[in-house]
């Protein structure tokens, strides 16, 4: 159940203690609950400070968007694919696996060396009128269109991963799934940077208290531009995961002949939606949350050792029909390349077939919160589908 915290020009509802929450992040919740087009802000319990606005939070505007709501991996998000396979249809060697995932699929600042062929990505259409539109996107980046049909189907780095992963409990124990986590790659990194600069320098965003949060109105050329390429990066990045669960099913198909897929799960977790809510037509953008709404399926993981969830949305309105989207990070990275060697790496991800180098320290499973908790404090938002535990994880 939610708290309610109150002093703000709305008031803003948290699934989580307000007292567990760093006040960086508390004073970015009431910044944003004191500008004039919120129409409302609930807090999932994965909360932490991020760039101009809090990850975690869900903020609905009435004829205005904030860039910085949404934030720089616009349409980031997650695939979840469930397979024919229980664990003992998986290789002894699982390097073997990982290996031949990495072969196919570009991590970190990588990319293919041609664009993947789109009939490689069953059930996914459109393409030629996708790319068409790219000629109508910011000026800025259309020198990085050939970047961004390589980057299509490749990871990224920092907390994007992709895992293989063994169903905990209940008849379906030990069944296989793959999952992955990833956005919209360098260009959607490119467009958000170019409309934030935009949205700082417009006059009605002169007086706020964190220029960060400037925002875009109904009406006005610039809100059109943005909506234009923050809808055509949401796809990208829809399409970016569609190719990789390609590509990864493939692998497994390699490996293992004769395995079968279910249809696979995905929900973006930063992104802008249009819905209504007490009657209001508003802009909800998610930025480290999932849509939760009635019955909707959803993934919330944890850390790269610690296992995550497929869960069904409860259709709570109070949360603007929202849930969290991960276990949220507990500490900077700094603070856990700091604090944390490859040792603790290795030893935090036992089992896991990863990687356990000093390159990925940032990402060890103590940077995070606990994922359980994470799901106690939502069980009137979502509930449990699947728990999941993760036995190859693939990160750049």
């Amino acid at each position: 159940m939610h708290t309610a915290v109150e002093g703000a020009r709305v008031p803003i509802r948290m699934w989580t203690d307000p007292a567990s929450v760093e006040e960086s992040a508390m004073n970015q919740l009431r910044n944003v609950a004191n500008l004039p087009w919120v129409h409302g802000v609930a807090v999932m319990p994965d909360v932490h400070y991020g760039k101009g606005a809090t990850v975690g939070s869900v903020i609905a505007m009435r004829d205005a968007v904030s860039p910085a709501a949404v934030g720089v991996d616009i349409g980031c998000g997650m695939s979840a694919v469930r397979t024919s396979l229980t664990a003992t249809g998986l290789p002894d060697d699982l390097g073997v696996l990982r290996r031949r995932i990495e072969s196919r699929v570009p991590v970190g600042f990588g990319r293919h060396k041609t664009p993947v062929n789109p009939a490689r990505v069953h059930g996914v259409g459109g393409w030629d009128r996708f790319w068409a539109a790219f000629g109508d996107l910011h000026p800025g980046v259309q020198e990085l269109r050939e970047r961004a049909a390589t980057q299509v189907g490749s990871l990224g780095g920092g907390n994007h991963f992709i895992e293989v992963c063994l169903e905990q409990g209940g008849a379906d124990e030990g069944r296989v799934w793959l999952m992955l986590h990833s956005g919209s790659r360098n260009i959607g990194k490119e467009l958000a940077e170019r409309h934030m600069s935009v949205a700082r320098k417009l006059p009605h965003n002169a007086d706020l208290p964190d220029r960060d949060l400037a925002v875009f109105v109904a009406g006005t050329p610039e809100m059109a531009a943005y909506r234009r390429d923050l809808f055509w990066a949401q796809d990208y990045a829809a399409r970016n995961r569609a190719t990789m669960v390609a590509l990864v099913k493939q692998a497994l198909a390699d490996t293992v002949p004769g395995v079968r897929f279910d249809d696979a799960i995905s929900c973006h977790h930063n992104y802008v939606a249009e819905e209504t809510y007490d009657g209001v037509d508003v802009l909800v953008t998610r930025k480290g949350a999932i849509r939760a709404g009635s019955g909707e399926l959803g993934i919330i993981p944890g850390s790269m050792g610690t296992g995550s969830y497929i869960v069904r949305g409860l259709g709570n309105d109070t949360s603007f029909q929202s849930a969290a989207h991960g276990a949220g990070r507990r500490m900077s990275r700094t603070k856990a390349k700091k604090m944390f060697s490859a040792a603790d790496l290795a030893a935090q991800t036992s089992g896991v077939e990863c990687r356990k180098d000093t390159g990925v320290v940032d990402e060890i499973p103590a940077a995070y919160k606990d994922i359980d908790s994470v799901i106690a404090a939502q069980t009137d938002l979502v509930e449990v589908v699947a728990h999941l535990k993760q036995v190859v994880c693939v990160k750049g």
